[in-house]
């Protein structure tokens, strides 16, 4: 058991709920319910609260994912459907992040095959869904329209919101009732101001979770992991406009010099260790979500977590 510090905080950090079952409209297996901490994270006596969850990163066009992912995984990356029903019934995961990686080629503009490879996913898998939309801002309204209409009922996560373009993905939320990813670049004031915006146009609080964004560890993290303690800090000590969950990313880890550089023999295992040792640490900071690519990272993860909530008492 560890001591029960009084830090004098009386708010709570907002709810989000991610995912839709059947009795809910929706066809998940189950919904998420996350935030609603009072204090730091692993350090609540008891909470109904599910997190830190662990989302597994798939994407529609393997030519723009992690090579280490690609070849640990095999040919499920050339499919999002058999990928994402793998992360659920062998990886673990509690959710699944399709990432839309097509929508970076060059003048992409077929809209249709978006929304067929979402619903294939969708019936591949029970877990919730977290949509990364587009990566070209020419085309932010019509990806976001068609995939949020596809996942209609299901309750999604839409990101990417970023303060110059957020219109877009919010009104696929509010036209169908999901809520957004809004990323700032590591600043608790860019943030706080996102979360403004995103309200001022009719999102609410409760469909709001922030993306401090995520650098690797030892490439940026200690900047990442201070904006994230001082957004928690903020939301308890009575911000409203920060007071709602975090999703964190790190897959930047998989990618750094380290890794890259690595033996070909060691190169898994070492990217597991990069991207585990940052993923832990934005959960320690007060990510409800983490995001991760590589298969072997989520087992690694479960464990610790609940190692960590098991030495809390929670």
């Amino acid at each position: 058991m560890i001591p029960d510090p009084n830090f004098g905080w009386t708010s709570t950090v907002g709810e989000v709920v991610l995912g839709a079952t059947r009795a809910e409209g929706g066809t998940r297996s189950r919904s998420y319910r996350i935030g609603g901490g009072t204090t730091l994270p692993f350090m609540e006596k008891s909470t109904a609260s599910p997190s830190p969850l662990i989302a597994f990163e798939i994407c529609d066009d393997s030519r723009f994912w992690s090579p280490i992912v690609n070849e640990f995984c095999g040919d499920l990356v050339h499919d999002p459907g058999a990928w994402a029903k793998t992360a659920e019934t062998t990886y673990g995961a509690d959710l699944v992040r399709l990432c839309l990686t097509s929508t970076k080629q060059r003048d992409f503009s077929d809209i249709l095959t978006l929304g067929k490879t979402v619903e294939t996913v969708l019936a591949s898998t029970t877990l919730p869904l977290i949509l990364e939309g587009s990566n070209e801002p020419k085309i932010d309204s019509e990806v976001f329209l068609k995939c949020g209409e596809t996942g209609q009922g299901e309750r999604l996560l839409l990101g990417t919101a970023e303060a110059g373009r957020y219109r877009s993905i919010a009104a696929a939320a509010l036209a169908y009732n999901h809520s957004i990813i809004a990323q700032s670049p590591i600043d608790i004031n860019l943030a706080k101001q996102l979360n403004i915006l995103l309200t001022e146009i009719g999102v609410q609080k409760d469909h709001i979770v922030i993306d401090p964004y995520t650098g690797a560890l030892g490439y940026g993290f200690e900047y990442s992991y201070s904006a994230m303690e001082r957004i928690r800090f903020s939301a308890l000590k009575g911000d409203a406009d920060l007071a709602m969950p975090m999703i964190c990313a790190p897959s930047d880890s998989l990618t750094i010099k380290e890794v890259r550089e690595a033996d070909a023999g060691a190169r898994n295992a070492i990217a597991v260790e990069w991207e585990f040792a940052t993923s832990l640490a934005a959960a320690v900071a007060g990510a409800e979500i983490v995001c991760v690519r590589h298969p072997d990272t989520v087992k690694r993860l479960k464990a610790a977590f609940t190692g960590l909530k098991t030495r809390s008492g929670v």
